[in-house]
């Protein structure tokens, strides 16, 4: 267990966060968190859920591990209007974007291990001006040396990396650059070195276009800018192989031959791995000076006070920022 604990956001306060993260509490099986959340407000979602999980109020971050074993430790954060399960406000956003901009002064101030997320709304936010695709590039505006986040995404069975995030599929071409992909790779390797113990990282890395382009014929990214990366990231030392299909590259016998599949796309990344594990797969931001992880599944506004959500995402992303902190401890602060 961590010395430090870690800090749940509430995300969205309409959607399930609230409801998930009692549950995960419940289960038993993760270190030491706190919820930065309304104290009376996640009572009575837990009263309207039929969630029966006692709560201990805190004044700081240390004195969860105090009370961890007994009640969910809430260090009190508010928001200014009524959260009603299944409506989000827009009057609530500046609150959800304060607990983000909580959590990270806490990582800087050395009170916490890292930081898991709960969903938020992307488009109430932007409703107030919130200029951001979410969580992940926020995260980054908030961290010193302004640093390149990377999503990856882990399973049991898999692990992917979209290389263009959150933007419309129509800018895709013209916003994937040899350049990018060798960023993003880098940072990869890096991360399964020293966050996940894999000693000598093997990627994958999809094509861009049907048959991965097949020669030309179906566009010329591969040729032009998938490949050229490849031979860039060999030269580091990088083993790396592709760019392949996307449609062959995750069934189970592929699998076996990567430890993470770099993909061009958010969808080309995120739809084979939650065909395969869906509740179970957790969201981790990479390139960071600090550990976040998320659930990898969104707000669930039609779930959100029925009690019924799955907190197995949660539970395994609270898991997740855990282990990747004890390994960051093992790695020479240079190295990092």
């Amino acid at each position: 267990m961590n010395n430090k604990p870690l800090v749940v956001t509430p995300g969205e306060p309409a959607g399930v966060g609230v409801e998930v993260t009692l549950k995960a509490w419940k289960s038993g099986k993760t270190g030491v968190f706190f919820l930065l959340d309304d104290p009376d407000r996640v009572k009575e979602r837990a009263k309207i859920a039929g969630l029966n999980v006692p709560v201990r109020i805190i004044r700081a971050p240390a004195e969860a591990k105090e009370y961890f074993s007994e009640a969910l430790p809430i260090l009190p954060h508010y928001f200014p209007n009524t959260c009603v399960p299944g409506k989000p406000s827009v009057e609530n956003a500046p609150s959800v974007i304060k607990a983000l901009d909580m959590s990270v002064d806490f990582v800087e101030q050395g009170l916490i291990s890292g930081i898991v997320t709960n969903p938020i709304q992307k488009h109430t936010l932007k409703a107030t001006g919130f200029k951001y695709s979410g969580h992940t590039e926020y995260l980054a505006h908030l961290s010193k040396g302004n640093p390149k986040p990377v999503m990856l995404l882990v399973s049991q069975v898999l692990r992917v990396v979209p290389v263009i995030i959150h933007d419309p599929i129509c800018r895709i071409a013209d916003l994937l650059t040899t350049e990018l992909i060798v960023e993003v790779c880098l940072i990869t390797a890096r991360s399964l070195v020293h966050d996940f113990n894999i000693k000598y990282p093997r990627i994958w890395i999809t094509g861009l276009n049907p048959h991965a382009g097949e020669g030309g014929t179906i566009g010329i990214e591969e040729i032009e800018i998938i490949e050229p990366a490849i031979k860039i990231l060999e030269a580091y030392g990088i083993e790396i192989s592709g760019p392949f299909p996307a449609d062959s590259m995750f069934h189970g016998t592929a699998r076996d031959q990567y430890d993470v599949a770099i993909c061009m796309y958010h969808d080309q990344a995120l739809i084979p791995l939650k065909t395969l594990d869906f509740w179970g797969a957790v969201n981790t931001t990479i390139g960071l000076p600090f550990v976040r992880t998320s659930p990898d599944h969104g707000t669930a506004l039609e779930l959100a006070g029925t009690g019924k959500a799955n907190p197995e995402s949660l539970i395994n992303a609270i898991v997740l920022a855990e282990q990747i902190y004890s390994w960051r401890q093992k790695t020479p602060k240079e190295l990092i």
